[in-house]
């Protein structure tokens, strides 16, 4: 927790909290006792802040503008949509490899899912690029003009989001290159598994910026907080896939997986994590 510096003499009139160089939550003391409270996943989420008047008991909530809520909302399902069914696609591909289906419909299952997930990741990039906005020392939101495209990575949920849709870009690599036929152990490593790696690798990264975001430090625990349980589901997905690639390594020498049941089943587990977090994300909007 860190207090904004003030001259001598004067309390300071905001209270920043946050993880590292990152703030996730503001609040704003103004003249007299009102108080407003900024949340980076509230914002970016349901368009909303809390202020409370001055010799006010309780606070309320303030909206941004219709046409942004309308924008976020529309993000949401989305992003809500095509993480549940790429999610289910995923499992899908799992539980196929699992039955000894033939590799084609495998991974035609998996690549589907992966398209879905790229799409569900650049919704997430784009509610973040597109929050509204606080004026400095403001008690209210601004909308913003649409842009499909920002740069600002001292921003939690800015780069929680891009990670994780650069993560998806990832494993639709790691995907595509399933598709190739004849590779040798070391291309396989190469083309195959290694992107599988680095994208198990981004969305971990992205899950506990995220845990970060939702609990204004490190971690913690927030079970009556409905962004904790999205967030946490989806990072119990990502260590699970991680599990799996892990499994799935083939060493020299080898023809089979290190583990060829513990990776098809972390990856039906992680992938029903994803497609839960999905469906939990649904309710989540303005």
């Amino acid at each position: 927790m860190r207090r904004d510096e003030e001259p001598a003499g004067r309390e300071p009139d905001e209270l920043s909290e946050g993880a590292g160089p990152f703030t996730t939550r503001l609040t704003l003391r103004g003249a007299g006792g009102s108080e407003a409270v900024w949340e980076s996943r509230t914002v970016r989420k349901l368009g909303a802040l809390t202020v409370r008047a001055a010799h006010e008991a309780e606070a309320v909530v303030r909206h941004a503008d219709a046409p942004t809520l309308a924008r976020l909302r529309a993000l949401n399902s989305v992003a809500a949509v095509t993480f549940t069914v790429g999610g289910l696609l995923f499992a899908a591909g799992a539980a196929l490899a699992i039955a000894d289906a033939d590799t084609t419909s495998v991974t035609v299952a998996y690549f589907a899912g992966g398209l879905f997930f790229n799409t569900g990741g650049y919704a997430s990039l784009l509610q973040a690029v597109n929050a509204p906005r606080r004026p400095a020392g403001g008690d209210r939101l601004e909308p913003t003009a649409w842009r499909w495209w920002s740069y600002e990575p001292m921003r939690i949920d800015w780069l929680g989001t891009f990670l994780l849709f650069a993560g998806t870009l990832v494993f639709g690599v790691n995907l595509l290159d399933s598709f190739l036929q004849g590779l040798s152990t070391q291309q396989a490593a190469r083309l195959v598994w290694a992107p599988d790696v680095i994208g198990c690798v981004l969305f971990l990264i992205s899950g506990q910026l995220a845990l970060a975001e939702v609990c204004h430090g490190p971690g913690g625990v927030r079970p009556h907080d409905l962004g904790w349980w999205i967030t946490a589901v989806n990072l119990a997905g990502s260590a699970l896939f991680m599990i799996a690639a892990l499994a799935d390594l083939v060493t020299p020498g080898e023809d089979v997986p290190a583990s060829l049941a513990v990776g098809d089943a972390g990856t039906l587990a992680g992938a029903l994590c994803f497609a839960a977090a999905g469906v939990l994300q649904w309710f989540e909007h303005p």
